[in-house]
């Protein structure tokens, strides 16, 4: 088996396979210095591949930090960013994420993967543990690794002390400088009926008031320090802040607090008192979602990446809450403050574009929303849509898109929305003349679409990753991220942009028409057993892009392989995989349960004698440490 296949942990292990030399453009993090895996052994090398704007990455770098600290002089972190937009494959976009995300390893750009084919990576993000002697012991896809990667580790530095051949101290990583200004990379702001500003200062850990010139900051919320304190305005602490809302007052008086926030990185939603400055957790209970029930008593309920939120009125057609982009798994929650519960409102957790009724309607990674005319906007950043949804007149709702296709087509075109394109949007508001704002991130541009004509216009360009709108009196104002600033905008002009349509670009693999073998590989975690005490224990969900590529073997199922049929008359398409297991302690009182999850687009090209068999795996058991 060559290593441009997939290859299991336990058969690297077993055939003792070299590490591939790293190869990218330049490094961060490093002063300027490149790295090699030949000068770095005796060291343990994790290697993360990532691209920023993955939610399930950002959720793997939190997962890394407290083992970067308990494993420091032994272990060296080295992020693979292996781009999957146009935008994130670029050096200043790159950095921008390392600083915003609070990367604190070494990064190498791969803007032409070409790391990621010779690691054979199939899917983002994934970890490959490479041992002192330079060779690969242990893989593993998706989010939620972090136990079994610290054992890995532990047995690693174990084995390689005995004999020997472990190395400590010497870190390569060099941490950047950042700027002095006066937010650092703000996500979305509102506007008090007083005509203040707040804007959630995200890698500021808080929440700033702006006075009506949007430029004086009146006074803060939380202490800077990332964390999940509540308490008084200079004493809290919050984590990545991105999404604000303000509650209708009468509501405001009745719970105590005047806006929500949504505490990304937290996994929270935190309400602030505007008139004491107190903040306090509201829902959530600071544990990442990762599987099962969602729907509860707020603060009983685990959230995951709650993005942006927006209060929904009856009087706008909605249910009268606080929906929140919940982009860790691509849904819409719902939070109700006064009945202090939480609901999902649209979506299944499976990533892609799919339109109809609300729970049964495919999101990805929703970050951005707002009310307008009896419907709630929202834009999609992984599938680069603006979608919407509305009630279905019988008390549920439905989910429609305006702008987007699936998650592998992008781009900046103007014209009708049919045959408009974005690229990762995150930001959305209803302007004063009805039209609707975008947020278009990584094209670095403001869009307008008119639901009137259905036409998408650019109203502004040049921007650095501008990932919220804001209507303040008679202004639209931009959360320019990259620049760390609100930026006002002149609406009246709109320019017709008939940029390239730009798909996701990996090398794709070949499978036959007819019936294909689907498995995921998945091997408990070292000391974990597959946890089915009350039921199967794993689920696999299959779909395609386009549809038609997939003739049989769709759909939901507890056993991680699969006979699927494709079919003869598409020649390319993309399988959508969403796999997940959970698996507990072996023989412990009290044991620790986790559920691994990880979700594909694996590019196909099919032919008439291509592999009949296609294995994905998503996670990796090692051989004895040092093997």
């Amino acid at each position: 088996m060559s290593i441009t296949d997939p290859v299991p942990a336990t058969s690297a292990a077993r055939q003792h396979i070299r590490a591939p030399e790293l190869a990218g453009t330049d490094w961060l993090n490093t002063g300027d210095e490149q790295l090699r895996l030949a000068e770095l052994r005796g060291k343990i090398v994790l290697l993360d591949f990532w691209t920023s704007g993955c939610i399930n990455c950002q959720h793997v770098i939190g997962e890394l930090r407290p083992i970067e600290e308990e494993f420091a002089d032994v272990l060296v972190t080295i992020g693979v960013h292996s781009p999957k937009f146009t935008h994130e494959g670029e050096r200043e976009a790159i950095a921008a994420a390392v600083e915003r995300y609070g990367v604190a390893h070494p990064v190498l750009n791969d803007p032409d993967m070409t790391t990621w084919r010779q690691y054979a990576i199939k899917a983002w993000p994934t970890l490959v543990v490479v041992d002192p002697e330079g060779y690969i012991v242990h893989v593993a896809a998706g989010e939620g690794h972090g136990e079994a990667l610290s054992r890995v580790v532990a047995e690693l530095a174990e084995a390689h002390e005995a004999k020997g051949t472990l190395r400590r101290g010497d870190s390569p990583y060099v941490a950047g400088e950042a700027a002095d200004t006066e937010l650092r990379f703000p996500a979305k702001a509102v506007a008090t009926a007083g005509g203040r500003l707040l804007v959630a200062d995200t890698a500021g850990h808080g929440v700033a008031e702006f006075a009506s010139d949007a430029e004086t900051v009146v006074r803060r919320f939380g202490s800077g320090e990332r964390g999940a304190r509540d308490g008084a305005f200079d004493v809290a602490s919050l984590a990545e802040p991105s999404g604000l809302t303000l509650l209708p007052e009468a509501v405001a008086q009745r719970v105590g607090y005047h806006l929500v926030v949504a505490d990304t990185a937290g996994h929270t939603l935190r309400g602030v008192d505007l008139s004491n400055g107190a903040v306090t957790t509201v829902a959530g209970t600071g544990e990442q979602w990762r599987d099962g029930d969602d729907t509860g008593k707020a603060l009983d309920v685990a959230l995951t990446s709650p993005w942006d939120v927006c209060w929904w009125d009856e009087a706008d057609g909605g249910p009268g809450g606080v929906v929140v982009a919940m982009a860790g798994n691509h849904t819409l929650g719902l939070f109700d403050p006064v009945e202090a519960t939480v609901r999902r409102l649209a979506g299944t957790t499976t990533e892609g574009l799919r339109d109809g009724r609300a729970d049964e309607a495919f999101l990805a990674q929703p970050s951005g929303l707002a009310v307008g005319r009896n419907r709630m906007w929202f834009v999609d950043a992984e599938t680069s849509a603006l979608r919407w949804i509305e009630g279905d007149g019988d008390g549920g709702h439905d989910v429609y898109t305006a702008v987007g296709t699936d998650l592998f087509h992008f781009g900046h075109r103007d014209g009708k929305a049919a045959h408009a394109l974005l690229q990762h949007p995150q930001g959305v508001a209803v302007l004063p003349d009805g039209t609707v704002g975008v947020a278009d991130t990584y094209n670095g541009a403001i869009r307008r679409y008119d639901p009137a004509t259905g036409e998408v216009g650019t109203v502004a360009s040049g921007l650095a990753e501008p990932a919220g709108l804001v209507v303040a009196g008679d202004g639209v104002f931009a959360v320019e991220t990259g620049a760390h600033r609100l930026t006002p905008l002149d609406l009246s002009d709109a320019d017709r942009v008939e940029g390239d349509a730009l798909e996701v670009r990996r090398p794709a693999t070949v499978l036959g028409s007819g019936a294909v073998q689907l498995n995921v590989v998945f091997t408990p975690p070292p000391g974990q057993k597959l946890d089915d005490r009350y039921g199967p224990s794993t689920r696999l969900e299959v779909s395609a892009s386009p549809p038609e590529l997939l003739l049989e073997g769709d759909g939901a199922d507890s056993d991680l392989s699969r006979l699927i049929r494709l079919s003869g008359d598409v020649t390319e398409g993309v399988l959508q995989v969403v796999a997940q297991a959970a698996s507990c302690d072996i023989d412990a009182e009290h044991p620790v349960c986790r559920v691994t999850r990880q979700d594909w687009g694996v590019p196909v090209r099919v032919e008439r004698h291509g592999d009949g068999e296609l294995s994905l795996v998503m996670s990796g058991n090692p051989g004895p440490a040092g093997a």
